[in-house]
């Protein structure tokens, strides 16, 4: 694919893998994205996964035409963007590689080797000529490891902008946002801080395309993306409406949630409904940053809470989970105490509201629970 007359992607698709870092479902696989940039001096951006070396060696043969590059860039140390650097040095003897002090660190971790007679270190302003092409690096840590880097063609105005705005999939007509919600709030939602900090420095550019890590490269509308990318990492409310969590032993919790959600829906209200002992975890926690109002029902479980409501809360708290406001029901035959433990485990995020309502099932609903379950749905709807 031609991004520029100069710029070429030689990225990969991998339908292999199943489990994105060891958790997050990809049924339509991901791009493991790498670019070349053809001038005087040839630059590589960043490698491939090394299940995949041999056809990004070849995507790279191909668009090099027996030149030889000059340089690789290393934005990314993570292995998927990583993981050919070593045989790429190999293969390209006189090849220099270019990256922050950081990751040539993490090279030695990885590789036994920080390439110190090859290596050219670069840090936030730095620049790199390549005759035609005038490239900037822009420092970009923990986006979402320490060690990262972007790069800032001003020739072409071309950002390369490692992991951000990339998205899980491989089909480049799939609707954008719903994977890239996804994919940043699984893995950088932690680090909106440092997002919001690279989104800043972005601002002084003038950018006319984005070249992510993984992903389409973005060429229209940049505002659009732009803007959702701000808005996940303000953490601030994406889509009105209510998002329902729930864990269901023999029924009568899933009966509550679905009563629940039926009457939200006769408001009027956009509801996401997730059974968190069946859905894709990721799922659901996407819901929970998406919308402004989140529901969490759960039984008392040994004690506690049911296993997945636990590590559900987990996924929105390490996440930084805020903003929002909660409301809670709790099922409990004989010593209920799941509400009080949801609301403790999220007492350490910020700017959360609980509705005054807190609903409280004794094994089944009946007139009491049905009552605060309405009064819930009230509360919700303002």
């Amino acid at each position: 694919m031609t991004v520029t007359n100069d710029i070429r992607y030689i990225g990969v698709n991998d339908h292999q893998t199943d489990l994105f870092e060891g958790q997050y479902i990809i049924p339509d696989g991901i791009t493991y994205n790498s670019y070349v940039i053809l001038d005087e001096k040839i630059a590589v951006m960043d490698t491939v996964d090394k299940h995949f070396t041999q056809e990004w060696f070849d995507n790279m043969a191909a668009v090099l035409d027996g030149r030889q590059p000059d340089y690789l860039i290393v934005q990314h140390m993570e292995p998927d963007h990583a993981g050919s650097i070593a045989r790429f040095m190999e293969a390209y003897p006189a090849a220099v590689v270019v990256a922050s002090a950081r990751a040539f660190t993490m090279m030695g971790y990885y590789f036994g080797t920080e390439y110190t007679d090859r290596r050219l270190v670069v840090g936030e302003g730095s620049t790199l000529s390549l005759g035609r092409h005038q490239l900037t690096f822009v420092t970009a840590p923990m986006v979402h490891w320490p060690e990262v880097i972007v790069t800032y063609d001003s020739t072409d105005k071309v950002l390369f902008s490692a992991d951000a705005f990339g998205k899980f999939g491989t089909s480049p007509d799939e609707d954008w946002a719903c994977e890239a919600r996804r994919y940043y709030i699984g893995i950088v939602g932690k680090y909106g801080q440092p997002a919001q900090a690279l989104l800043k420095k972005a601002a002084a550019l003038d950018i006319q395309a984005i070249c992510p890590l993984h992903g389409p490269v973005l060429t229209e509308n940049l505002g659009y993306y732009l803007d959702l990318y701000n808005t996940w990492s303000s953490y601030a409310v994406e889509t009105d409406g209510v998002a329902i969590a729930y864990t269901s032993v023999y029924g009568h919790t899933k009966e509550a949630v679905e009563r629940l959600a039926k009457e939200l829906e006769a408001r009027g209200v956009t509801v996401a409904v997730s059974d968190l002992a069946r859905c894709d975890m990721a799922e659901a926690v996407e819901d929970a940053f998406r919308y402004g109002k989140l529901v969490l029902a759960t039984t008392t479980y040994n004690g506690e809470i049911f296993p997945f409501m636990r590590e559900f809360i987990h996924h929105l708290t390490e996440r930084g989970y805020q903003n929002r406001t909660v409301g809670l029901i709790e099922n409990g035959s004989w010593a209920p105490v799941a509400a009080r433990v949801m609301r403790e485990m999220l007492s350490a995020s910020k700017n959360l509201t609980f509705t005054d309502t807190t609903v409280q099932i004794r094994g089944a609903l009946n007139d009491a629970s049905t009552t605060q379950l309405n009064a819930l749905a009230d509360e919700l709807c303002k």
